[in-house]
């Protein structure tokens, strides 16, 4: 038992580099490093004057945080006029007290982000452990016109409609609104002893419809604690709707990968499980070739900023309205290009994994919330337990990374900065 822990923690070594520090005269600085992100899937109408309480779960710890926020969808310019940090208390909109932080964006108290863009705050003092409910507030005084938001946030956050002032507020008397969307935060960066992160990019799948909401159970989320040990930060980039080959909920993940996942704090391992959309959805894509051209050049994209990647098979969706016979051969000439089209670093088989054995059209019965595309929690678990494996594996290609690879860190500051 000893000597398979210790080749699997080998593995994962490999797949995910950085884990151990290289020996140095001086310690280095902490680096900034993703611990929770959503991407964003469209937008709602503004909401002037109010203040937005939002929950995310963290997958890793540090010792300060920095705030991500957006207006990339907006068509006006977006007047954040607080933000504000806490750790989250029990369940509902409070915080625990003497945590409650104030952001600032260079120094100033509030920030105007231009139109298609996003900004970031300034380090935040805040000390945030692994798993932690943080409270991310923002306070918008004006009507900005639409809000970049994420529509399937599976969790509840929290509004105060008379904002002004409440963003700092500990209390959450004032939260008497609930919302079921993450308004403008679209990632939260800790600094630390992280070895870096995994971004988990996809479509609703990896959204986590299907999925209880309020108990943080997609599968991203259950990775993010099978890693914990590994110090590893798991981000969450699916987009409910989102499509492979076009735009659909979403740019196509052609179209925001950089954004949504090379560009992310720390980035070292990228999982790709998206295409199904491709095949059920309007119109229908039928070229496999397309669909290998498309990973190729993900692959290729990470890999030039020394990422790995690994591919995730398309599940089954047989009793889905949408199944076709013709959908369905798709979907295994695709899988199989995942799996032998030596495309990708290593092969996360999620279809072999949720697949009814008596009828591999279908996901099995124990993991089908009733609608026969998404997971339910054993489902996700399922998944998680696949993709984990997947990378503690070794990779099919060894992609070398250098001490001056690519690390992108920092995020392009835009506005106020």
């Amino acid at each position: 038992m000893v000597r398979f822990v210790r080749a699997l923690a080998v593995l994962l070594l490999t797949l995910l580099p950085g884990l151990t520090a290289p020996a140095v005269a001086e310690p280095a600085p902490l680096p900034w490093t993703g611990s929770w992100e959503t991407a964003p899937s469209g937008t709602a109408a503004a909401l002037p004057g109010a203040a937005v309480r939002n929950v995310v779960h963290l997958s890793i710890g540090g010792t300060a945080v920095r705030v991500r926020l957006s207006n990339r969808l907006g068509t006006r310019p977006l007047r954040l006029g607080a933000v504000t940090v806490a750790l989250r208390r029990a369940a509902g909109p409070d915080a625990v007290p003497g945590t409650l932080r104030t952001a600032a964006f260079h120094g100033a108290p509030e920030v105007t982000v231009p139109p298609g863009a996003d900004t970031v705050t300034d380090p935040v003092r805040l000390p945030v452990p692994a798993g932690a409910d943080l409270l991310v507030t923002v306070y918008t005084p004006d009507d900005s016109g639409p809000a970049t938001y994420h529509r399937t946030a599976l969790q509840t956050s929290y509004l105060a409609r008379p904002g002004a002032g409440r963003a700092a507020d500990e209390s959450g008397t004032a939260y008497t609104a609930t919302t079921s969307r993450w308004y403008y935060v679209t990632g939260v960066d800790v600094r630390g002893s992280a070895a870096g992160s995994v971004v988990a990019f996809g479509d609703s799948l990896t959204d986590g419809n299907g999925s209880t909401p309020d108990t943080n159970r997609r599968w991203p989320d259950r990775l993010a604690r099978r890693l914990l040990g590994h110090r590893t930060g798991v981000l969450n980039a699916g987009i409910a709707g989102n499509r492979l080959l076009r735009d659909g909920t979403g740019p196509s993940a052609l179209a925001r990968l950089d954004a949504d996942a090379l560009d992310r704090a720390g980035v070292r391992a990228l999982v790709v499980f998206e295409g199904i959309n491709d095949i059920k959805g309007t119109p229908a894509a039928h070229d496999t070739d397309a669909f290998a051209d498309a990973y190729r050049t993900l692959v290729a994209r990470a890999h030039a900023r020394g990422i790995r990647v690994v591919g995730v098979t398309l599940t089954p969706y047989g009793g889905y309205p949408a199944w076709t016979a013709a959908g369905e051969d798709v979907r295994q000439r695709v899988n199989a290009f995942i799996r032998t089209g030596g495309a990708f670093d290593a092969v996360a088989d999620a279809d072999a994994a949720v697949r009814d054995p008596a009828d591999p059209r279908r996901i099995r019965a124990a993991y089908d919330p009733g609608d026969h595309l998404h997971f339910n929690d054993a489902g996700m678990a399922a998944v998680a337990d696949t993709v984990h494996r997947a990378l503690t594996r070794r990779p099919h290609v060894t992609v070398p990374v250098s001490p001056t690879a690519p690390r992108p860190a920092t995020p392009p500051r835009s506005a106020g900065r």
